[in-house]
């Protein structure tokens, strides 16, 4: 081999073989993509990722990582005439040219690690990239619209879409490059060892018969009777994995719930009810686990059935030639390892398959996600609008998911300095009227109207977020410069003065203050914001009489003109609200100034 040559017939070698792999790649891409789901679903997911228009650096970039793949695969056939060559100059104790070898060698190895390493960042710089382009869009989609919320009322909504933003898109992304970079590299190796096997092979007998070159054909034939086997044992694989995928992500959901319940579970003395869910649900992951292990222990075992005995069938075939003087020890070396590297190249389908199950189930989850904010979307949306200042409620009706009604023909408007409390038994659509007028309540008629800013709307149980106090406090605005002085007199207002040493600790708030104080958290939420209109429901549940006196006189004496809409059971409420909406079942409902009674 003129090793001189072999610097410019390699790139001329890797040019053509990444042109006809970037063509077979794209028309082989486009028939996929029309008749095979899977591949839609990748194209679904990654199409606009790789539009040269919008991504045209994805595209360069994928295409040196296609290079440098391909060239990996130039050096191991260069490694593979270096074998012949080397071993040949052992059999004839040719040391000059052993010596030369080793120079050769070097140079090939230097390449082939510089090669190795700049490959390995790029594909690591690619499916980063990748992966934050798909967190970003999956995240907006789950957040945008309120779909995080909103789907909770479709039929069927997804489980635990928090893992296939976060785990699920880093498989995808991983996945998706090594089983691409894996196929074309098999199939180009596939040919180029195909061609150093067939001008090693000779002519075979079986049965009578003379093959020419028959070990090629004969190899052939071995690995496509063996990857239709193993596609065959291999397939209940897909539905295990996508089981597994869902069961380890309910067992950590059920994690969390206990840690997030912690008290209320203690109170209740629930540990047992609880601890019982949880190994029952630990149960259906081992489970499963159980199927793979037991699968997997039949594809496994015949892969390496067949990879072990790949390993001595070329010696078996060349060693008439080689003892009859036909063949020298570098071809039989070479002739092993060019048949070692074709048939791990023409297997890789068959010891691929656990990898393409696991990323079929992938892409069901990830498609899944977003066929399920495609029907969230779809959901009605309360026909919200924008009028100035104005806060009311035109000819609105309200209904459950199964089409009872709530409220029928509601309207009302609050003005600067109203307070309207709103009443009834439990059941009858009080916090719904609330989530209509958010805008996140699917299941209405009529209009809304509110303004886009300033409005600020306090739940039963307020949401503490991460971080320290001081965020806590001004959620979800920023917290302005100097906030400190302000913070500092509000929690003296709301009867917290005991919190004033611990603006910048970081804890879960959630846990660390009781309901009572979380609730008085979120007055002063009220104070230090100071929106012009607030929405109230069970806002005071938690505290004594007296508290929620002082909270609710706070609010009214601080903020005079303040449009205040509160949901609540106590009588104690009616003197802190100027109007009384009551709602009286099916549908029906009496509004009334207080000591004036009109009824609808």
């Amino acid at each position: 081999m003129d090793w001189s040559q072999e610097l410019s017939s390699s790139f001329f070698w890797v040019g053509k073989a990444f042109l006809i792999s970037t063509v077979l790649l794209v028309v082989v891409g486009f028939i996929l993509i029309k008749t095979t789901r899977w591949a839609s679903q990748f194209w679904f997911l990654a199409g606009h990722y790789f539009n040269p228009k919008e991504k045209p650096l994805t595209i360069i970039t994928f295409a040196i990582i296609l290079l440098l793949s391909l060239f990996g695969v130039r050096i191991s056939v260069l490694f593979s005439n270096w074998y012949n060559t080397m071993y040949t100059a052992l059999q004839k104790l040719d040391e000059n040219t052993f010596w030369i070898q080793m120079i050769v060698f070097s140079v090939l190895a230097a390449i082939h690690i510089v090669r190795a390493l700049l490959s390995y960042y790029l594909q690591q710089r690619f499916t980063i990239k990748w992966r934050e382009t798909l967190n970003e869009e999956m995240l907006s989609r789950w957040m945008d619209k309120k779909s995080y919320y909103r789907s909770y009322y479709l039929d069927t909504p997804i489980d635990n879409p928090d893992q296939r933003i976060q785990q699920d898109v880093v498989s995808f992304v991983t996945l998706s490059l090594d089983l691409t970079l894996g196929v074309i590299s098999s199939m180009v190796s596939a040919v180029a060892f195909t061609i150093i096997l067939w001008g090693l092979s000779d002519e075979m007998q079986i049965l009578g018969v003379t093959i020419p070159r028959g070990m090629v054909f004969a190899l052939f034939i071995y690995i496509i009777v063996a990857t239709v086997l193993a596609f065959k044992i291999g397939r209940p694989l897909i539905r295990l994995n996508f089981l597994d995928e869902r069961l380890n992500a309910n067992y950590r959901y059920s994690l969390i719930r206990v840690r997030e319940y912690a008290e209320s579970i203690a109170f209740y003395a629930g540990e047992k009810i609880e601890g019982s869910k949880l190994r029952q649900r630990f149960a259906e992951v081992i489970e499963n686990v159980w199927a793979i292990v037991h699968r997997s222990l039949k594809f496994q075992g015949f892969n390496f059935f067949i990879s072990q005995t790949a390993v001595i069938f070329p010696f078996i075939i060349q060693a008439p030639r080689f003892f009859a003087g036909k063949l020298d020890l570098g071809g039989m070396v070479q002739t092993a390892q060019a048949f070692g590297n074709l048939s791990e190249n023409l297997s890789f389908f068959r010891t691929a398959y656990d990898s393409f199950a696991q990323y079929k189930a992938v892409l069901d989850r990830l498609t899944g996600f977003h066929h399920n904010i495609d029907s969230a979307d779809q959901l009605p949306t309360p026909n919200v609008q924008q009028q100035g200042e104005r806060v009311a409620l035109e000819n609105v009706s309200i209904y459950t998911p199964l089409e009872r009604v709530l409220v029928q023909d509601l309207s009302i408007e609050v003005n600067d300095g109203d307070a309207l409390l709103i009443q009834g038994p439990s059941g009858s659509g009080k916090t719904t009227i609330l989530r209509t007028i958010a805008g996140v309540w699917p299941y209405c008629k009529g209009s809304v109207i509110r303004p886009s800013d300033g409005v600020l709307f306090l739940s039963q149980k307020p949401y503490l977020p991460e971080g320290s106090l001081i965020d806590t406090l001004y959620y979800p605005n920023p917290v302005p410069e100097n906030a400190h002085e302000k913070a500092l007199e509000v929690l003296q207002k709301v009867a917290l003065p005991h919190l004033s040493k611990r603006l910048d600790e970081e804890h879960n708030w959630s846990h660390t203050l009781s309901l009572g104080e979380q609730q008085r958290v979120a007055f002063a939420r009220i104070l230090l914001i100071q929106p012009k209109v607030v929405f109230m429901d069970e806002a005071t549940s938690a505290m004594d009489e007296g508290l929620e006196y002082a909270m609710y006189h706070l609010l009214r004496t601080n903020f005079p003109t303040l449009k205040l809409v509160s949901v609540g059971h106590r009588s104690t409420l009616h003197v802190h609200h100027t109007h009384l909406l009551t709602l009286t079942g099916e549908g029906a409902w009496e509004y009334k100034l207080m000591n004036n009674q009109a009824t609808h």
